[in-house]
C-alpha cells in the first residue's frame, strides 16, 4: 500500500517557486466560492507518520488560503468531560459548517491505531470501530460534507533521518522530543496497523490519499493540487454525492400495522393512578441517586407522538421525580441558521447528557422520519438514509453506557379532535394549539404510514421503542414513568453481572 510514497519523489525548488503562485491562487478563487455558496463544508483529515510533515502542510495551507474561513482541530487523549460521553462526541462537535474548511491534525482514526499498537484494542474491537467510522463518513458525505483523507508516509530510514534533520535545525529541534524516537521503535507496528485501517477505509465516498514526505516541495505542492482538485469537483457537482444505505419501503398489504393494533381503551382509574404515580416517581427517584447509575450512566429519553397526545404532561410528572439539576428538557422546532449549515444530527450530538445526567428530548432526530419527509422537507434519499444513522447513532450511546428509552404516544383521530377543540375553548390552553397542528391532522394517514415505518427500522435491542395508548392520560403517564424505571434498572443490572 505503500510502496508508491517510498519512491523519492522530488521537485525541485525552482519549479515549486513557478508554481506555487498559480497554486494559491486558484486555492483562493475555490475557497471564496465555497464560502458564498455555502453548499458544504470542507473537512480534511492529517495522519501519518511522526516527522513526514503534517505540521509544516497544514501551515502551508493557512498561508495558501484564507485563515479566516479555516479552523485546525488538534486531538489529543480525552478530558474528563469527553470520556463521559460517546467515543465520537468531541469529533460531532468540532465538524465545521457549510462553507468552511475544517483540518484534523489527529482525528477519529488516531485513538485506535495508537490503542492498537499499544496491545489494549482486540482486533475485533478495531474492526468494529472501524465499521462505525465508516458509517459515519457516508452520513457526512450523505450531508454534503466533502471528506479528503491524507496519509503522509515515510519510510523507517526515512524517519531516523527527517528527526535528526529536525534535531539539528534549532529551530525545529524542539519538535523532536524523546516520545518521537520511542514511535520510531513501533514503525513496523503502526505500518502493520496503518496498513489495516486504511485498506478497511479506503472508501469510494471518503478515500485515503498517500503523500510521500521525504521532500518538502513535492508534498507541498502535492496537497495543494489534491486540495484544489477535489474542491474544483465538487464545486462543479450538482448536488450531494448520495451513496445509498436503505432499501425502499415495502407495506403491509392487509393494512395492519404497529398503530392500529394498540388498544387505545386502556385506562387507569384516579385512585389507582395517584398510588402508581407516586410508586414510580418514587422508584426513578431512588435510581437517578443509585451510585451505578451516578458514576457509570447517562439517560436519554425521547418523546414523539401525536399532536395533542399528552407528552408535556408526560414530561412533566417525569422530572417532578428529580432534582432539576439533573436534568435538561430539550424542546425541539425548526432548525436555526447556525444549525442547517452542519449535519443533520449535530443539533442533538451537542445536547447529550454526560454521566449521572438525564436529557429529555421533546421531539428528535425522528423529525427526518416524521415531519420532514411527510412535509416534504427533505428528499427521500435523505429520510430513506436517515434510519441507518439514526440506528448508529443510538448504537454509539448505548456503547457509551447511555440509557436509550424512545416513547411514542398515540391517541385516536376523534380523541385528537376533542383535545384540541378543548384547548381552543380555554384561555390558557390556547396557546398549545396553532394552525400547523390543524394541517397536520388533514395528513393523518402519511404520519400513520411514517410512523409504521419508523418503528420498524428503529426499534431495536438497545434502543426500543415504547408505544404507549395515550386516549387516556393517566395510564399513559404511568406507563412512561413505569418503562424509564424499569430500563434504567436492566441497564444497571447489567452493570452488576459484568463486574
Amino acid at each position: 500500500m505503500f510502496e508508491s510514497a517510498e519512491l523519492g519523489h522530488v521537485i525541485d525548488k525552482e519549479t515549486f517557486k513557478r508554481e506555487v503562485p498559480k497554486l494559491r491562487a486558484g486555492l483562493l478563487d475555490v475557497q471564496y466560492d465555497m464560502l458564498e455558496k455555502k453548499d458544504f463544508p470542507v473537512v480534511i483529515l492529517i495522519s501519518g507518520v511522526d516527522g513526514s510533515g503534517k505540521g509544516e502542510t497544514i501551515n502551508l495551507l493557512y498561508s495558501w488560503m484564507d485563515p479566516r474561513h479555516i479552523s485546525t482541530l488538534a486531538f489529543s487523549a480525552p478530558s474528563d468531560e469527553e470520556r463521559s460521553r460517546p467515543y465520537m462526541w468531541r469529533y460531532w462537535r468540532a465538524l465545521p459548517p457549510q462553507g468552511k474548511i475544517g483540518i484534523f491534525a489527529g482525528s477519529w482514526y488516531s485513538q485506535p491505531i495508537a490503542d492498537s499498537i499499544m496491545g489494549t484494542m482486540a482486533s475485533a474491537d478495531m474492526d468494529e470501530r472501524l465499521d462505525d467510522i465508516n458509517r459515519f463518513e457516508v452520513m457526512l458525505v450523505n450531508e454534503g460534507a466533502l471528506v479528503l483523507k491524507l496519509w503522509f508516509h515515510l519510510s523507517k530510514d526515512g524517519q531516523k533521518q527527517r528527526l535528526k534533520a529536525l534535531e539539528k535545525n534549532p529551530r525545529t529541534a524542539w519538535r523532536v522530543t524523546k516520545d518521537s524516537y520511542e514511535r520510531l521503535k513501533t514503525y513496523d507496528k503502526l505500518q502493520q496497523v496503518a496498513g489495516h485501517v486504511l485498506r478497511v477505509t479506503n472508501t469510494a465516498h471518503a478515500p485515503w490519499i498517500i503523500v510521500e514526505g521525504t521532500n518538502d516541495e513535492y508534498r507541498s505542492l502535492t496537497v495543494g493540487r489534491i486540495v484544489l482538485d477535489a474542491l474544483q469537483r465538487r464545486l462543479q457537482q450538482k448536488g450531494r454525492q448520495q451513496v445509498p444505505v436503505a432499501p425502499p419501503i415495502l407495506h403491509a398489504i392487509d393494512q395492519k400495522n404497529v398503530l392500529t393494533e394498540l388498544d387505545l381503551g386502556k385506562r387507569l382509574l384516579k385512585k389507582d393512578y395517584e398510588r402508581e404515580l407516586a410508586r414510580y416517581q418514587s422508584r426513578f427517584f431512588e435510581l437517578m441517586r443509585d451510585p451505578r447509575f451516578l458514576e457509570k450512566r447517562s439517560l436519554v429519553v425521547v418523546f414523539e407522538g401525536s399532536d395533542a397526545a399528552g407528552k408535556g404532561g408526560a414530561i412533566r410528572r417525569l422530572v417532578s421525580a428529580i432534582d432539576a439539576r439533573q436534568y435538561q428538557i430539550i424542546p425541539i422546532a425548526a432548525p436555526t441558521s447556525e444549525e442547517r449549515v452542519q449535519p443533520y444530527l449535530w443539533r442533538f450530538w451537542r445536547h447529550l447528557p454526560r454521566t449521572g445526567r438525564v436529557a429529555i428530548f421533546d421531539r428528535s432526530w425522528y423529525g427526518r422520519v416524521l415531519v420532514e419527509r411527510v412535509e416534504g422537507f427533505c428528499t427521500e434519499a435523505d429520510w430513506l438514509r436517515a434510519y441507518a444513522e439514526i440506528n448508529d447513532f443510538e448504537h454509539q450511546l448505548a456503547d457509551a453506557g447511555v440509557v436509550v428509552v424512545k416513547f411514542w404516544l398515540q391517541i385516536s383521530a376523534d380523541e385528537q379532535l376533542r383535545r384540541f377543540e378543548e384547548r381552543q375553548a380555554m384561555d390558557f390552553k390556547r396557546f398549545k394549539i396553532t394552525d400547523e397542528d390543524w394541517r397536520n391532522r388533514e395528513k393523518w394517514d402519511d404520519y400513520v404510514t411514517a410512523v409504521c415505518d419508523m418503528v420498524d427500522r428503529t426499534s431495536t435491542g438497545l434502543a426500543p421503542w415504547t408505544l404507549v395508548e395515550a386516549n387516556d392520560k393517566n395510564f399513559a403517564r404511568v406507563k412512561v414513568l413505569q418503562t424509564v424505571c424499569e430500563s434504567v434498572e436492566q441497564a444497571l443490572k447489567r452493570n452488576h453481572n459484568k463486574k
